[in-house]
C-alpha cells in the first residue's frame, strides 16, 4: 500500500520488477502515507497516483484505492489489476475485481506474519478476507510457505513461487571485523530480537540492531535490564546502501524469527557472504539449509541461538563456516538475482 520513499521488501520487489519489464505500463494507486507526497507522479517505469492524507489513510484505502482505479480503468482499459499482499490492497483489488470480473486479478504474497497473527486480525471479515485469494486469477507467492497459506485459503487459482530478489553490493574488505553480530529487522515481536539480546549474555562480541519499530523501548529497557548497554547498539533505519555497509562490518546476521514470509535480509546476508543463522519458520527453509547455506537455531530459545553464534566465531571452525558462506553466495547469486525473477514474472504478466 505504499511506494517510494517509503520502502521495504513489497517497495523494492514492485521496483525492481518494474524497471526490468519496459513493455508493461504501470499505474500504481498507493496510499499517500505522510501526506507530504505528490499526489501523482512517474516514479522509473510506475506512475503513482496517491490517495489520502497519512497513515490513518491506510483503513480507507480499499474504498479509495478503488475509486481511483476504477475512474483510471474508465480512461485506461486495463487488462489485468495487480494486488501486492492481502491486506487492504488485496481488499481494493476484490472490489476492482467484482466490479470489473473480466479484468484478470494478479495477487502477491509477501506477508511474513503468522497464521494466527492474520486470523486475529481479520477474524471479523474472514469470508472476505478468504475472498482476496479466491476470486484470484492468478497468485505469486515469494515462499513455498505463502503458497501453501494461499490453498489452505481456498485459492484454486494457479500459483506460482516467485521469492524477491537481491542487489548484489559491491564487496567490501575496507572494515575490522572484531566479533560483531548484526541483525537487520523491524523491530517487532515476530522477528524475535528480545530472543537475540537475550542470547548476548552467553556471547562475547557485540550487537549492532539495524531497524526501527513499535517494540524499541521494550528492547531498550530488555537491553538494560540484562546489562547489556555497553554491547548492543540501537542504529535505527537506514538506507539499503548502509545496510550492506553494517553487513559488511560483521562476523554474523541473526534473526531468530517467529514467522516469516521469505526474509531478504537473510538474501542480502548471504551476498555479502555473512554467515547466516535463522529460526526454520515460514519461507527461510525455501534458501536455507542447516549446515550447507546457513544454521538453524531454536525458535524463542536465546542460547540455542548463542550456541550456533559462539560456533560461526570460534577460530577452529572457519575452514566449515567458509565452505557454507561460499554455499550460500553461490546459492543466492543463482536463484535470487532480479533479472530472473522479473523474466519469471514477466512470463506470469504476459499469462494473465
Amino acid at each position: 500500500m505504499a511506494y517510494h520513499p517509503f520502502v521495504g521488501g513489497a517497495e523494492v520487489a514492485i521496483k525492481e520488477i518494474t524497471d526490468r519489464t519496459p513493455d508493461v505500463e504501470f499505474d500504481l494507486v498507493t496510499v499517500n502515507l505522510d501526506g507530504q507526497q505528490k499526489q501523482q507522479e512517474r516514479l522509473g517505469k510506475v506512475n503513482v497516483h496517491r490517495v489520502g492524507q497519512g497513515k490513518a489513510s491506510k483503513y480507507f484505502f480499499p474504498w479509495q484505492g478503488f475509486k481511483v482505479a476504477r475512474e483510471l480503468h474508465s480512461k485506461n482499459k486495463y487488462d489485468a489489476i495487480w494486488a501486492m499482499m492481502a491486506n487492504q490492497a488485496g481488499l481494493a483489488a476484490l472490489k476492482f475485481k467484482q466490479k470489473f470480473p473480466d479484468v484478470k486479478y494478479l495477487l502477491t504474497l509477501q506477508e511474513g506474519d503468522s497464521e494466527l497473527d492474520i486470523m486475529v486480525r481479520t477474524w471479523f471479515m474472514r469470508p472476505l478476507y478468504k475472498a482476496i485469494y479466491r476470486r484470484a486469477d492468478q497468485i505469486q507467492a515469494i515462499s513455498n510457505f505463502l503458497a501453501q497459506r494461499a490453498k489452505n485459503l481456498g485459492a484454486k487459482c494457479p500459483i506460482a513461487v516467485v521469492p524477491n530478489g537481491v542487489v548484489f553490493p559491491a564487496q567490501s574488505t575496507e572494515y575490522q571485523k572484531n566479533r560483531r553480530v548484526v541483525t537487520v529487522s523491524r523491530l517487532v515481536k515476530k522477528n524475535g530480537i528480545a530472543d537475540l539480546i537475550k542470547a548476548m549474555k552467553f556471547v562475547s562480541g557485540q550487537l549492532v540492531i539495524v531497524g526501527s519499530g513499535r517494540l524499541k523501548p521494550s528492547l531498550e529497557s530488555l537491553t538494560k535490564q540484562f546489562n547489556l548497554t555497553d554491547r548492543v547498539e540501537f542504529i535505527g533505519s537506514v538506507d539499503n546502501q548502509k545496510v550492506y555497509q553494517y553487513l559488511s562490518r560483521s562476523n554474523i546476521f541473526v534473526r531468530p524469527s517467529l514467522s516469516e514470509g521469505l526474509g531478504s535480509a537473510f538474501l542480502e546476508a548471504m551476498a555479502m557472504k555473512v554467515p547466516v543463522i535463522a529460526t526454520p519458520v515460514g519461507g527461510i527453509p525455501d534458501f536455507l539449509e542447516d549446515e550447507r547455506t546457513g544454521w538453524f537455531c531454536q525458535v524463542n530459545n536465546p542460547k540455542s541461538i548463542a550456541e550456533k553464534i559462539n560456533y560461526i566465531l570460534n577460530p577452529e571452525n572457519a575452514e566449515t563456516v567458509g565452505r557454507v558462506v561460499d554455499a550460500a553466495y553461490q546459492m543466492v547469486k543463482e536463484k535470487y538475482q532480479w533479472e530472473g525473477i522479473a523474466a519469471k514474472m514477466k512470463g506470469i504478466f504476459q499469462s494473465l
